[in-house]
């Protein structure tokens, strides 16, 4: 059990914005995002010796049952029993959260701020580091706080060009601030043409489609080279058609679905890369308020002006 001190305000939580900020989902307390210290420990993980009070934590938000065949087969982050945090059990919109204890990561210097925002930036690692990323052109479609995330580890990771694309104008100078060779606004500038010629004619080895929506899926498609990679993490709304002798088939497409982060190498490779200082996701975090001002938290948001915002539970 853990007393919680930050908590990131994710975008499921504003597609269930409801009166009462404790009850979402049905009756769940909500939010999966957040940071804290240990504040009690059950009889088995204090035998295990791995956690101590005080400590200060994260965790993946994602309990797994262990048995299934994805988990025994190392691709647990799909589950077929998973139980998300803030979705199907209580949530982090409390003083006091309880999780397994293999679910607990110490944080070990990193600061509690940035610990409140590692399961967005798992997703992030995760849709990324799918692909070749050493060398590669990548392309961004979509710049929210995920994308611009995955902005910043695109660089980390070592691709030689990262584009970011985005209408709304403040994204993109978030995704510039993480490090964006360019960036691409769809309204006005023709990305696939922007992306061929920045890349010989070829198009992009590696695309991150962050947005979810059709004309995102068609950019991408379009814009990855032949024999490239789409990597999916944006959730769509409607369904896409997609020409799959055209778009996918006849270019030799791999493309790959996101969901969550793996378990657990997704974790340690996010660690590695904020101890070393390759990655700072800073930049995204906009905005910071108490729990008791969660109405400017999301007004902020639905405006378009934040990027990932922070909420102070308690300390």
């Amino acid at each position: 059990m853990r007393q919680q001190q930050f908590r990131g305000l994710g975008g499921r939580l504003i597609h269930h914005e409801v009166a009462d900020i404790r009850q979402h989902f049905h009756g769940v307390g909500g939010a999966h995002e957040f940071a804290g210290a240990v504040a009690q420990l059950g009889p088995e993980a204090r035998a295990a010796g791995l956690l101590s009070v005080g400590d200060l934590v994260t965790a993946e938000g994602h309990i797994v049952c262990g048995d299934c065949l994805p988990c025994r087969t190392g691709l647990a982050h799909v589950c077929t029993r998973t139980r998300i945090i803030g979705v199907d059990r209580d949530g982090a919109f409390a003083d006091y959260i309880v999780m397994p204890a293999s679910n607990v990561m110490r944080l070990d210097g990193i600061p509690t701020e940035i610990g409140a925002v590692m399961d967005p930036v798992g997703n992030a690692v995760h849709t990324v580091l799918a692909g070749e990323i050493p060398g590669s052109a990548v392309l961004v479609l979509g710049c929210g706080p995920i994308g611009c995330f995955a902005v910043g580890i695109a660089r980390a990771a070592g691709a030689s060009l990262v584009v970011a694309s985005d209408f709304n104008p403040r994204r993109r100078e978030i995704a510039q601030a993480m490090g964006a060779h360019l960036t691409l606004d769809p309204g006005q500038d023709d990305v696939v043409a922007r992306m061929r010629e920045l890349t010989g004619g070829n198009g992009a080895d590696v695309v991150c489609e962050m947005s979810g929506h059709p004309s995102g899926h068609q950019q991408a498609f379009a814009a990855a080279r032949l024999g490239g990679r789409v990597n999916f993490l944006g959730t769509p709304s409607q369904t896409t058609e997609v020409n799959f002798a055209r778009d996918v088939i006849f270019k030799g497409l791999t493309l790959y679905g996101v969901t969550g982060r793996r378990m657990y190498d997704t974790w340690q490779q996010m660690f590695r890369f904020l101890r070393a200082g390759q990655f700072d996701p800073r930049p995204v975090i906009t905005h910071r308020f108490p729990l008791d001002r969660i109405s400017d938290a999301i007004q902020v948001i639905k405006d378009g002006q934040a990027g990932k915002v922070i909420l102070e539970v308690a300390t």
